[in-house]
Formats: C-alpha cells, structure tokens, sequence
C-alpha cells in the first residue's frame, strides 16, 4: 500500500548524514541521488525517501513537490 506521507517527508526531512548532512531532501543535487543509485540506498524509509526523489528528479517531476507544505 502506498504512503502518503512519503512526498510531504521529502520535502520536510534534512539528510542525516554525508556530504549535504542536514540539507532538506528534495534540494540534494541529482548528482548525489545518481551517486546512491549506483551505490545502493541506504535501508528503511531514507532509502525509499532518496530512491522516490531520484525518480522524481530524473523524470523532471520536480514540481509535484512544489504545492505540497513541509510539516
């Protein structure tokens, strides 16, 4: 079953670690996200965050996140 609060996280959650530690998810560069995606995501929901913005970034998607509100 699909989340529903999995966009609103992406635009509200800081990376916790890394190079762009404490960087609010839906701004990390696509070059970060292709650098995961050769190397593997992380586990758990930070991985699902990261794995959907990539999709997102790469298909031009990006402003499906523009209307929705970080909490």
């Amino acid at each position: 079953m699909p989340d529903g609060t999995l966009l609103i996280d992406i635009v509200s959650v800081k990376m916790p670690f890394g190079k762009y530690k404490g960087t609010t998810l839906r701004y990390l560069p696509v070059s970060y996200l292709e650098w995961f995606q050769r190397k593997g995501f992380p586990k758990g929901r930070l991985g699902m965050m990261l794995e959907t913005l990539y999709e997102i970034k790469t298909n031009g998607l990006e402003q499906l996140l523009d209307k929705i509100k970080a909490r």
